[in-house]
């Protein structure tokens, strides 16, 4: 169930941070935490997903944010990061109102134990009347493991909280169908497929890590849980509340007015991938019309370290993505049970189990909303080929 009075407020480096000097747009940040004042009046439940720790601790290290590496990112989120809530807690005492910092990785949103833990911290700082301000805990994520963008993850707390809207404040007005700067683009007031932009969305800026493509994915995996995505320009006069009043253009990215339930918007979209299993094109078809779940007999092969518990993409041997499940296996499990289709897995594991590698009840069928991913084309283990002797 939708929960109308709650959104979700995301913010770029770009509009925080003085891309010259690197330090706090504390002009910006006024407005920002005044419209969150207003909106909190009015009964609305914010939440805020800040970028900006890194780059304000790039400027206190003087690093270069065009040549630092993921070491020198990391040390710059451990400066920056008290810096910037040391920013917002000032200006928030201002407007009457307390703050929190929730630092999250990919981990604590694809674990499905941890999602609802964080879950049920947000949610109670704002039965408490505290902003819960969520950035991710860059200090301790590597390139491998993190979510990568504030978009995406501004879109996964949205889903994760039910929240009506997802406001994302930028450096641009919204959507156009190609670049803004090239002669005849015209801008995109309300989208209903982002697919269809995709490709005309590749750039960032010099500061964030995510540019207009990011947005279009944050937004598809906020409209699978009937949240709707506005994206805008963040202005210093009333950056939140002239969009929400209708005041300064924007893009819409409309939300699917029957989403999914939370478990099936959780387990379909995901930020990383932690395996695939291609399975063959006939018990593809009974997958597709809800018949099996995948079964060790229809593997064709397996991409990917991934332990038991992951969710995993399976493709066919198009390489078209079926679905997305829960594996009651890791790969090598998996593996050994479809090579030794004549053993029982108790004979090839030494424990009593189901040669049903995902079962059904476990297995999300995509749908036209959903984005598809492409299948991996390294790290495959082909049952056909694989022996182990």
């Amino acid at each position: 169930m939708v929960a109308e009075n709650r959104i979700v407020v995301k913010v770029g480096s770009s509009l925080l941070v003085n891309e010259e000097h690197l330090t706090p747009s504390y002009a910006f940040i006024h407005g920002l935490l005044g419209d969150i004042a207003a909106l909190r009046k009015e009964g609305k439940e914010v939440v805020l997903t800040s970028s900006g720790s890194v780059a304000l601790g790039l400027g206190l290290l003087g690093a270069d944010p065009a040549e630092a590496g993921v070491q020198d990112k990391q040390a710059a989120a451990a400066v920056g990061q008290p810096f910037l809530l040391n920013v917002y807690k000032q200006v928030a005492t201002e407007y009457g109102f307390d703050i929190a910092q929730v630092l999250i990785t990919a981990e604590d949103l694809e674990n499905r134990r941890r999602f609802l833990n964080t879950r049920n911290t947000i949610t109670r700082l704002l039965e408490r009347g505290i902003l819960p301000i969520v950035n991710e805990n860059d200090t301790v994520t590597t390139e491998e493991i993190r979510v990568g963008d504030n978009d995406r993850l501004a879109a996964k707390v949205a889903q994760m909280l039910m929240a009506s809207k997802l406001l994302i404040l930028t450096s641009i007005d919204g959507l156009y169908d190609r670049n803004p700067e090239e002669e005849g683009a015209q801008f995109v007031e309300k989208v209903h497929d982002v697919a269809e932009y995709l490709e005309v969305t590749k750039s960032t800026s010099s500061l964030g890590s995510g540019g207009m493509m990011t947005k279009m994915q944050a937004a598809n995996m906020a409209q699978n849980a009937g949240c709707a995505t506005l994206i805008a320009k963040g202005e210093i006069d009333q950056p939140i509340l002239a969009v929400l009043n209708g005041e300064r253009r924007y893009t819409e990215c409309v939300a699917e007015t029957d989403p999914a339930s939370s478990w099936a918007v959780w387990l379909t979209d995901r930020l990383n991938m932690a395996g695939s299993i291609t399975v063959r094109n006939n018990p593809a078809r009974d997958i597709r019309s809800g018949e099996i779940g995948v079964r060790a007999q229809d593997v064709a092969s397996i991409q990917g370290d991934f332990g038991k518990g992951d969710v995993l993409h399976i493709f066919d041997e198009d390489g078209l993505e079926v679905a997305r499940g829960l594996t009651n296996f890791g790969s090598q499990e998996a593996l050994i049970l479809a090579l030794n289709q004549d053993k029982t897995p108790k004979e090839l594991l030494g424990y009593k189990a189901s040669d049903v590698i995902i079962n059904q009840k476990n297995l999300i069928l995509l749908e036209e909303r959903h984005l598809n991913w492409d299948q991996p084309v390294d790290d495959v283990l082909q049952v056909d080929e694989v022996s182990l002797d």
